[in-house]
Formats: C-alpha cells, structure tokens, sequence
C-alpha cells in the first residue's frame, strides 16, 4: 500500500474528503519526522515504535574487486513492532 492508497482507504472509511485526509496524513507524518529528528521515540500503541539509530562507520568490501573500503557512520530509523501486530501476523 503506498500513501495515496492509504489515503483512498482511510477516506473512505472516516467519510472525509481526500484533502481533508490528506492533510490528516501529511501533518501526521510530519510530526513522527519532527520528533525523530529530535532524536524522540514514536509509540504508537498497539502498532508499534520509531525510533532513530546510529550505525557505526565500518569495514566492508567492493562486491567486483574485494577491494577493502570504509563505509561511512550513517543515521536510519528503525520500527519496532509492537506484541499486538507481531500476533496478528
């Protein structure tokens, strides 16, 4: 599912329009990117967690030459879901 389908979907079901949606979703991901760059967790019950991380610089190798080559410390976001979503799936 991307975010227009998601859009339709939750459209449809609250009986909004897809603006009145859309911006719903907008400003939501907005604030969960808000708060992650802040360097916050984002819970959300019963779904699950954001959470920004920091991965090392460290040793990796050229896939064609095997050459040796660093690869550099980079930032990323990881989801962990929570015990609720894990059963459900």
């Amino acid at each position: 599912m991307n975010k227009a389908e998601l859009i339709a979907v939750v459209s449809e079901k609250v009986g909004a329009s897809k603006k009145e949606t859309e911006d719903i979703v907008n400003t939501l991901l907005d604030e969960v990117e808000a708060a992650l760059i802040k360097g916050e967790e984002v819970k959300i019950s019963g779904f699950g967690g954001f959470v920004k991380k920091e991965r090392k610089a460290r040793e990796g190798s050229n896939p064609t030459t095997h050459e040796k080559i660093t690869i550099a410390a980079s930032k990323t976001v990881a989801f962990k879901p929570s015990k609720a979503l894990k059963e459900k799936l």
